[in-house]
């Protein structure tokens, strides 16, 4: 019955918006002749209802979105954070039950309280508002792309360069990573590997992790060949990687530097990478795998490759659940920690900070409540996943704590509003081990933003 009510909900929805895009006016005639019998525009059910709403909304949106700071410092008293994240739940809700007049309602409510330029809560609010809104008219709607608008490539490389230089989110992976990797490999020179080591990188996002580990190779005096297999979205992506990368190598004389580039969604399995004998291999997967199966398949041939490490870093904030409201829940919280915790990295009325939010993060906001591709089922944490597929957690060494901490210390700004307590001395992040020291994670005040764990096979 909840499915006839979203089918009927969605013809009226689809169907009132057809309206807009018809300059002859001849469908909407046709269409209203075939819609039921209700001629009120106040009944939901009324074709009119949902037009004038839509309308309303995209009208409020537009208002939200001119870049007023003097407007979010004064907007009312229910733009306060428990009531958003409250009206935000009760309109998810309303959606998760296919209630889209309750959910449009409630969006048109909503949006006039939250700003791109407000506090942290105001503006992560404002994008999963644009989420939700971009769901209840699903990509049938003439209006979906425009809510869903995708940001240029060079905005995205520009976002993501700024979160990587201002925030420790992204180093703290990497420069963990690249520790525990270095230590395999130094571990490997015992038993002869040429002095040769190469990494498998399944998102290899610009290359931004591997200018330190190319540093770290080449300060130990002796001549080390370093092949770097890189996986990534776009050809354009691979080439100005590969440029980047190998013009950074070339400061270092004693570094034999290799590049291979694959697209993704390439046929070329990587069950065949090892080319080369008594070589060190290690893998990273960092900021990747998604689902059940495309991880499941990735581990048998990462398992055939006996790589010395494994490098596994996961978000706290991509749940592996298929229940929308708990996958919402779980996403809320986590982004939540990663707008509040850029008040400590940038101002607020900073446009550096705006482009982090809108054209990296709110991507990733919009892209999760509009995704459908969720597992049958829930096959457990990363933990268990690794352990079926024959790998064994590995304690990372002191070094990896220390320098996550001194990198924290580093990473520390002015701009946080909120006073440091106790021992605390790098703003609201903090560095912390897990499962017995075979993991570390990077935290914001309470909640834990991503974990870096080791594996080998066993």
């Amino acid at each position: 019955m909840v499915m006839e009510d979203r089918d009927e909900e969605e013809e009226h929805l689809n169907l009132s918006l057809a309206i807009v895009t018809d300059p002859n006016g001849e469908n909407s005639r046709k269409r209203k002749r075939k819609l039921l019998n209700v001629c009120n525009p106040l009944n939901p059910s009324h074709e009119g209802y949902f037009e004038g709403k839509i309308f309303k909304l995209l009208q409020v949106r537009e208002e939200m979105l001119k870049l007023d700071y003097k407007r979010s410092k004064g907007l009312a008293e229910n733009g306060k954070g428990l009531h958003l994240i409250h009206s935000l739940l009760i309109i998810a809700t309303s959606v998760d039950k296919n209630n889209m007049s309750s959910a449009l309602e409630n969006l048109i409510e909503l949006y006039p309280t939250v700003s791109l330029m407000g506090d942290s809560v105001q503006r992560v609010v404002a994008h999963f508002a644009d989420g939700l809104f971009a769901r209840i008219l699903t990509p049938k709607s003439p209006f979906y792309d425009m809510v869903m608008k995708e940001p240029t490539t060079e905005q995205q490389f520009l976002a993501f360069t700024s979160l990587y230089r201002v925030s420790p989110y992204y180093q703290f992976a990497h420069f963990t990573a690249n520790q525990a990797i270095i230590e395999a490999f130094e571990k490997d020179q015992e038993t002869n590997n040429n002095k040769a080591l190469h990494v498998i990188d399944f998102n290899v996002s610009y290359g931004f992790q591997w200018p330190s580990l190319i540093q770290s190779l080449s300060q130990s005096g002796k001549r080390v060949s370093l092949r770097l297999t890189g996986y990534g979205r776009s050809l354009e992506e691979l080439q100005e990687t590969e440029a980047r990368l190998v013009s950074f190598a070339k400061g270092f004389c004693n570094l034999v530097f290799e590049f291979q580039g694959l697209l993704r969604s390439s046929s070329k399995l990587i069950i065949n990478q090892r080319e080369k004998k008594n070589e060190t291999v290690a893998v990273n997967l960092v900021f990747h795998l998604s689902n059940f199966m495309e991880m499941s398949q990735t581990l048998k041939s990462v398992h055939s490759l006996k790589p010395s490490i494994v490098i596994l870093v996961e978000q706290e904030g991509n749940p592996r659940v298929r229940n929308f409201l708990s996958r919402f829940m779980e996403s809320l919280h986590y982004f939540a920690a990663m707008f509040d915790s850029l008040d400590d990295c940038l101002p607020q009325e900073s446009t550096e900070r705006l482009s982090i939010e809108r054209n990296h993060l709110g991507k990733e906001i919009k892209a999760m409540i509009n995704s459908e591709n969720l597992d049958e089922e829930n096959k457990g944490t990363w933990k268990n996943m690794m352990e079926r597929h024959g790998f064994g957690g590995m304690k990372l060494s002191s070094k990896c704590l220390i320098q996550a901490k001194l990198l924290l210390k580093v990473r520390t700004h002015n701009y946080c509003p909120l006073p440091c307590e106790g021992e605390n001395t790098n703003g609201g992040f903090r560095a912390f081990q897990r499962d017995e020291g075979k993991a570390l994670s990077l935290g914001w005040q309470d909640r834990c933003l991503l974990t870096v764990s080791a594996w080998q096979c066993v």
